[in-house]
């Protein structure tokens, strides 16, 4: 992240800091089981404090990930789902390419043409390459929205086609059952904004890979994840 400022102010090292936010986002834990796991290496840090660097530090990192990740897959699986939050329904919609790895997400109230569109727009400006096949359900708002936005692209609608889209929601249910439901709209986009980057790098497909294989790209990732939150500054 190349930012002397970030950490000013605090008074724990970066590491301990970007230890409980990386413990956080890439586990299904709870800010009290990071503050007992924290505790068992000797930090004493409250799960309020934890919580809060969550807030501080997450989306900036997620943010760097972004900007420093491999060109992902011209692919694109889209899927929605609903989430009930505060006993109203919305719809998380997300998108993953061929290779399983998150594209993005966007929460939304509706599940029409429109916020079609609305996602569209936010994975075409995230994602500034060509894309050759996206893949969806049979929700129509999905093909209206195409034919505007994205006229060019070869679209496939086979809801059998789409389970990679389908499972890349299993991790995200998980978490929002260890957390007893999002808090609200903006809660859910920024935890899963979040989550999704930091969690991309270390999804290493370790059934494709030898353990050496496995062993070394999990070491990138590491570094990778120790230059964006600043770490190697302190080596």
């Amino acid at each position: 992240m190349a930012n002397t400022q970030l950490y000013r102010g605090f008074r724990y090292p970066r590491e301990i800091i970007s230890h409980a936010v990386w413990l956080y986002f890439r586990f299904s834990l709870s800010f009290r089981d990071i503050e007992d796991l924290m505790a068992s290496r000797g930090v004493i840090v409250t799960y309020e404090t934890i919580r809060q660097w969550t807030l501080r530090f997450g989306q900036q990192y997620a943010a760097e990930l972004r900007r420093r990740q491999q060109r992902r897959g011209d692919k694109w699986h889209l899927d929605e789902v609903v989430l009930t939050i505060k006993g109203k329904h919305h719809y998380l919609w997300r998108a993953v390419d061929q290779n399983g790895h998150a594209l993005d997400v966007l929460v939304q109230s509706r599940r029409n043409r429109q916020a079609a569109k609305r996602f569209f727009r936010k994975l075409l400006k995230t994602l500034r390459y060509a894309r050759q096949v996206l893949v969806t359900d049979k929700l129509k708002s999905y093909a209206a929205a195409k034919v505007q936005v994205m006229p060019g692209v070869e679209h496939r609608q086979h809801k059998g086609l789409n389970n990679r889209a389908e499972l890349s929601h299993q991790p995200t249910r998980q978490r929002e059952q260890q957390m007893r439901r999002y808090k609200s709209p903006r809660h859910a986009q920024r935890f899963l904004s979040a989550h999704g980057p930091i969690n991309n790098i270390f999804q290493c497909q370790r059934n494709r890979l030898s353990a050496q294989q496995y062993r070394h790209v999990r070491t990138q990732a590491f570094l990778l994840w120790n230059e964006v939150t600043d770490i190697t500054k302190n080596a």
